[in-house]
């Protein structure tokens, strides 16, 4: 039988597109993130079973839709299908009469998307040093998207310790990126570390810097505890740490309000107008 021609497509930290192609290993971190997730096609029975396999140390969401003509599958496509960590879910089984033309898409976003969120208060993120905050919630420079609309930026110098702010799991790290500018084409090459807790909700520390992640995906990290180094790397106008807390809401990544203890007492953070 005939396989289709596939690509992956993987969304990564702050609603960016990364992809691969079918069967590729993971770009370098010199150039592309690493996909979040892989399209697997294997022959069965006159058909092709579409798997999907998580990359995360966390779950994920994917949909795999085609383009051009659309074969027939069970179930129909766009299909959905939620992945467990590092693990492995059989999202559709398509044809047996592939259409010429068509291509397989995958789709990923990290988290489970169903997730209930509590009223939780985070600490402060950066050891030592003092708020300044450069870009609060529903901030015009980039704080506009779903993704990042409760988002802080806090200027801290390159080199400045990240902590925690909340116990949870390191579901994701990107490291090796040694660049940053005011360039949105950079904005997928920040060195970040995604943390998951235990509600499902996921925290983002991004721009850390180059050689600056301490962590690895599956370590158990708690409050206080020590994920990296502050740095500029990626779409940054200087150095700074990006802190969100994000769930996923059906195929997208969104930023929930958060509450924090800073180093002068409970920081108050107001909500972003229209």
């Amino acid at each position: 039988m005939r396989s289709f021609p596939t690509r992956a497509i993987a969304v990564l930290l702050i609603g960016c597109l990364a992809s691969a192609a079918h069967g590729r290993q993971p770009a370098d971190v010199s150039g592309d993130p690493a996909p979040v997730a892989k399209l697997v096609l294997e022959p069965r029975d006159g058909a092709t079973l579409a798997w999907a396999e998580n990359r995360l140390a966390g779950p994920i969401e994917v949909m795999l839709h085609a383009t051009g003509d659309a074969p027939p599958s069970d179930p129909a496509l766009p299909a959905r299908a939620t992945v467990p960590a590092r693990g492995r879910t059989l999202v559709a089984r398509v044809g047996p009469s592939p259409a010429r033309g068509a291509y397989l898409n995958l789709r990923a976003v990290p988290g489970h998307p169903n997730v209930r969120t509590g009223d939780v208060e985070y600490g402060w993120p950066l050891d030592g040093a003092p708020v300044r905050i450069a870009q609060g919630w529903g901030g015009a420079s980039s704080h506009r998207d779903a993704a990042n609309r409760h988002a802080i930026d806090l200027t801290a110098p390159v080199g400045t310790p990240v902590v925690a702010a909340r116990d949870g799991v390191v579901m994701q790290v990107e490291a090796g990126f040694t660049h940053g500018a005011a360039d949105p084409r950079l904005d997928g090459r920040a060195n970040f570390v995604r943390v998951l807790h235990d509600d499902g909700t996921m925290a983002l520390y991004a721009h850390l810097d180059a050689n600056g992640v301490f962590v690895r995906p599956g370590d158990r990290v708690r409050r206080g505890e020590r994920l990296g180094l502050s740095g500029s790397t990626g779409f940054s106008s200087g150095p700074h740490l990006h802190f969100v807390v994000q769930a996923n809401r059906g195929m997208r990544l969104e930023s929930l309000p958060f509450r924090m203890f800073g180093p002068g007492g409970v920081l108050r953070f107001h909500e972003p107008g229209p």
